[in-house]
């Protein structure tokens, strides 16, 4: 798939205030500091379409951006942020689990999580609550250029090791590199293959 444009379209506190219209979305969510803005904006080839930051958990409403005007990428606020609130992180996680859960228009939650670190409780957690819920998602490694390209391959084997404890069948997983590009045509191929799916079934 070719990025021919990305424009940001609106920032939604609630699910009730996103577009009205029917376009698929595909929504992008980890934990704090994970590097999703820069993986949106690696995607997207525009380093300013996603704010990046220095400090964790900058987004904390639902953002929007169209993609070719076709389909939208959903940045979603990250989630364990330790430095908020009880009542901030009670609001973010209400707001994440009402769009994830209501948004008819949602077909893939990409799940970020750093490729440096082994299986964290918190992003199981996440997966696995995304598995009960039945919402289609995939796992996105980041940060693969932070490491030698063996011990990334051995963190996402133990990565799968610890997920089998789970689950039966895995979901699809990418390994993604924001300054190297790496892993930015397999995930807009995927999201390609999904939308064609989709519309295949709907004839």
């Amino acid at each position: 798939m070719e990025v021919r444009s990305a424009e940001f379209v609106i920032s939604a506190p609630v699910v009730s205030m996103c577009p009205k219209d029917t376009k698929y979305e595909f929504a992008f969510i980890g934990r704090s500091n994970v590097g999703k803005s820069s993986l949106i904006n690696m995607l997207c080839n525009n380093k300013k379409l996603a704010k990046t930051s220095s400090t964790p958990g900058k987004t904390l409403l639902i953002n929007h951006f169209i993609i070719n005007k076709e389909w939208y990428l959903v940045d979603l606020p990250g989630y364990g942020y330790a430095k908020r609130s009880k009542t901030e992180i009670a609001k973010l996680d209400k707001m994440i689990t009402g769009y994830i859960l209501q948004r008819k228009q949602l077909v893939n939650v990409f799940v970020l999580v750093d490729v440096r670190l082994e299986a964290q409780k918190i992003d199981l957690d996440f997966i696995n609550w995304l598995g009960n819920s039945q919402i289609p998602f995939s796992i996105v490694f980041t940060k693969a250029d932070k490491l030698t390209a063996n011990k990334v391959s051995a963190n996402v084997e133990a990565y799968k090791k610890v997920l089998k404890e789970t689950w039966e069948e895995l979901p699809p997983m990418f390994i993604t590199s924001s300054d190297k590009k790496t892993g930015r045509e397999e995930v807009l191929g995927y999201i390609d293959t999904i939308i064609k799916e989709i519309d295949a079934m709907a004839e």
